[in-house]
């Protein structure tokens, strides 16, 4: 289809149910946003009590059990493992630098 060639019509039960859909999408949107929200409130307190032990940021072991326990849910809610892995990675790795950043806050 060129720039030039209006779109195909879309009838109007199709429309209305894709807003359906995107209305669900933008609020299941939300809910994500605000449940990692909540992850990183209890993960810095995890930093603070690290911090004051002089723990390290990481936890290699832990983070692999994490990774394990999230690709085996990811498998029975029909998500992709490599995914919810390559998800939870992203967001380890973001705890893991706001781990760093309070314990040099510490010193």
């Amino acid at each position: 289809m060129s720039a030039s060639t209006p779109p195909h019509p879309v009838d109007d039960s199709v429309r209305a149910e894709l807003t359906r859909l995107r209305e669900s999408i933008d609020n299941i949107d939300a809910a994500v946003v605000h449940m990692l929200a909540e992850r990183f409130k209890c993960t810095q307190q995890v930093g603070v009590l690290k911090a004051e032990h002089k723990l390290p940021p990481a936890d290699p072991a832990r983070e692999a059990r994490q990774i394990a326990r999230l690709r085996e849910l990811a498998e029975s809610a029909k998500l992709d493992p490599a995914f919810a892995e390559k998800l939870l990675n992203f967001i380890i790795a973001e705890v893991i630098r706001h781990h760093e950043t309070i314990a040099d806050g510490a010193r």
